[in-house]
């Protein structure tokens, strides 16, 4: 009987633990945007208190004091200019490209919407938290404005986010959609680092960037990834 009970009790768990997974599945959306507005209340709530400057600086100043590096630091401008409007609008007119190719009606304008909005959020929380950037600038790269969230990491997690969930809606091969997800991990965190590297925003302003661009990205999907699926079917 104590075996059958063992037993017993041994199924019930594993069988509350497969519904909590089920459930963390089925939600997984609204789990994604809880933590990530979580992680960035607790971020605003430190930088506005002041209480995050400190690791703020050590991390700036372990960047001047050993990272930066005359060969590096062509490479992290390159990587910031990365999500500048030029080249990103080039990305645009890229994926309308390869989604006109395969029959993806709307992508183009699915990739620009998404980025716009990023745009206007970021624009909307710098002007009302108005954090000054850091004065360590290598002043090689644009100076103003203010500082968190940080604009460019926004940018990159919302348009390399954009095409990771692209990736597993509509790349079937396991390795390549893997691949294609590890590149555009790299990308996001190659654009943050260059950031904090160039001396012009704060590892927070990063990190709040990309909670803040993960929050935009996780209704955006929800609300306009539909719209486009209907149209590959209908193409």
């Amino acid at each position: 009987m104590t075996g059958e009970r063992q037993s017993t009790d041994s199924g019930d768990r594993a069988a509350r633990a497969g519904d909590i997974a089920g459930l963390l599945r089925e939600n997984r959306r609204l789990v994604i945007a809880s933590v990530c507005l979580l992680a960035f209340l607790l971020l605003l709530n430190r930088v506005l208190a002041g209480g995050i400057m400190e690791l703020d600086r050590s991390a700036i100043s372990l960047m001047v004091g050993h990272v930066r590096a005359a060969w590096l630091t062509p490479i992290m401008e390159a990587v910031s200019f990365m999500v500048t409007p030029v080249p990103l609008l080039a990305l645009v007119f890229a994926a309308a490209l390869v989604g006109r190719f395969r029959g993806i009606r709307g992508l183009g304008w699915f990739c620009a919407v998404n980025l716009a909005g990023s745009t206007i959020l970021n624009q909307l929380l710098k002007f009302a938290i108005q954090r000054p950037r850091p004065d360590v600038s290598l002043r090689l790269v644009e100076i103003g404005g203010f500082s968190f969230p940080s604009g460019h990491s926004m940018a990159a997690m919302a348009f390399f986010g954009l095409f990771i969930w692209l990736s597993w809606h509509h790349v079937h091969d396991r390795r390549v959609r893997a691949g294609l997800t590890a590149l555009l991990c790299v990308a996001i965190a190659a654009v943050g680092f260059s950031r904090v590297y160039l001396g012009v925003h704060y590892a927070s302003d990063v990190l709040g960037g990309f909670c803040a661009s993960l929050i935009w990205l996780t209704v955006y999907t929800k609300v306009a990834g539909p719209m486009l699926t209907a149209a590959k079917r209908v193409g």
